[in-house]
């Protein structure tokens, strides 16, 4: 093609076929007009003249011009070989990046959704369990600060209790021992006793348990006839009889009370091996929650690289789009071209073999001599 080439420059400098010559048709000038219009045309007709006004023979002619129109379609055919290859580089690469688009956008899609489904919730779900646990903690505190109050309470009604039955246990014992020393009163005697069984009726607190007892049993001592040893051994039995009832429930006072510190020390320990499980939960949760919120941050990050890579890959695919379109106007571009070239090379050709250019050959020939 640079042989071709340079021959085009020497013979387009040389000559140039008269196409207002009188052997030329009105047609033949219109078919001319048109060939000129092409580079291959034009050198083809310029070089059949100089080749014929030389002394060449047609035959050969044909045959140097028929190679250069087979290599004009050799070279279109590898323009068509080669954007065969770039479209099917073209499709591969396509394929490649859709499926790379699809199954990053499957990334992104599975990423969004943990963070919304999985790890959110899971965030909320620890934080109310964290906040459960933390009321937990505080229910645990104020049930023992209320349960030490409320014992404290118990036992200093246990211990006014038990004053108070001492106190009865005292005034029986002294009534008893008042009354004892009736057993052959005097007048005096008499008189004494009831005066000191009148102080130990007044002397009793208002709200003893065991008051109306004590209370009823001092009005008929104080009332009663010392003097009849009956209705004295009545008296004492009863006061004796109280004096043990006194006894068992200050016993079973005694005995309900140990029972209750020792329910509630039970309690105590129970509520401070509760407050050490939450404690220790809280710990997990907290480290559960710590975990999460950097699983979320991983999470984001992640999608924060998925959404680039897939921007990535679409600006990729669409560069790949407009590069092929590009190749693809030029490939047009450059078919037509040389289609239109092939065409007037035909053209050429024909117009070379027809009579009447050998005649104007010849007559270019004689009017140079």
């Amino acid at each position: 093609m640079y042989k071709l080439a340079v021959c085009t420059l020497l013979i387009l400098s040389v000559t140039a076929i008269d196409v207002t010559n009188s052997v030329w048709t009105s047609h033949d000038q219109k078919a001319f007009a048109q060939i000129k219009q092409s580079g291959w045309g034009n050198f083809i007709l310029n070089f059949g003249e100089l080749h014929l006004s030389t002394g060449g023979i047609l035959s050969e002619l044909n045959t140097e011009i028929a190679k250069l129109i087979d290599e004009l379609d050799e070279e279109l055919a590898e323009v068509h070989h080669q954007y065969a290859r770039r479209t099917d580089i073209h499709n591969r690469e396509v394929s490649r990046l859709e499926q790379e688009i699809q199954d990053k956008e499957r990334e992104v899609f599975n990423a969004h959704d943990f963070y919304d489904n999985v790890l959110i919730p899971q965030r909320d779900r620890f934080a109310a369990q964290l906040e459960q646990l933390q009321e937990n903690i505080a229910q645990n505190r104020k049930t023992l600060n209320e349960s030490t109050v409320q014992r404290a309470k118990d036992h200093a009604e246990f211990e006014a209790q038990v004053a108070e039955h001492n106190e009865a246990i005292g005034a029986i014992d002294e009534s008893l021992q008042l009354l004892s020393q009736l057993e052959s009163p005097s007048l005096v005697q008499i008189q004494k006793v009831q005066k000191n069984l009148t102080k130990i009726q007044q002397s009793l607190k208002r709200h003893s348990t065991f008051q109306t007892f004590i209370k009823t049993l001092l009005e008929i001592a104080v009332e009663a006839n010392f003097a009849d040893q009956g209705a004295l051994r009545e008296i004492l039995t009863a006061f004796n009889n109280l004096r043990v009832q006194l006894v068992d429930s200050l016993n079973q006072l005694t005995a309900d009370e140990a029972e209750a510190q020792k329910d509630f020390e039970a309690r105590v320990i129970q509520l401070n091996q509760e407050h050490a499980e939450f404690q220790r939960a809280v710990i997990v949760k907290t480290a559960e929650i710590e975990a999460n919120a950097n699983k979320i941050e991983q999470t984001l990050d992640l999608i924060d690289t998925l959404h680039a890579d897939l921007d990535t890959l679409n600006g990729q695919l669409q560069a790949e789009n407009d590069d092929y379109a590009f190749a693809t106007d030029v490939y047009n571009a450059t078919v037509a071209e040389y289609n239109k070239e092939l065409n007037a090379a035909h053209q050429a050709l024909d117009l070379l073999n027809q009579p009447r250019f050998t005649d104007y050959v010849k007559s270019q020939l004689k009017g140079a001599f």
